[in-house]
């Protein structure tokens, strides 16, 4: 019987990201959406479940069905 906290179950789970629910494969690190994303790590700062992830750990920083990623691009000016 499926436990999750939505009604599907299989190898996708649901995050928001940047407020925008998406169906994403289970077991991604925050490297890995990225780069499903096609979004270059050094542009961007991330932020999961309110908490600041720093690049160093982008590898290692595994998701979870049901979390919420904010994803932020730096823009150059002056």
């Amino acid at each position: 019987m499926c436990r999750a906290r939505h009604s599907y179950c299989g190898s996708k789970m649901k995050l928001t990201i940047n407020g925008n629910e998406k169906d994403v494969a289970n077991n991604l690190t925050v490297s890995g959406l990225l780069k499903e994303l096609e979004i270059d790590p050094a542009r961007v700062a991330v932020e999961v479940n309110l908490a600041i992830i720093k690049k160093a750990l982008y590898e290692q920083q595994t998701l979870s069905d049901g979390d919420s990623v904010e994803i932020v691009n730096f823009v150059g000016g002056g």
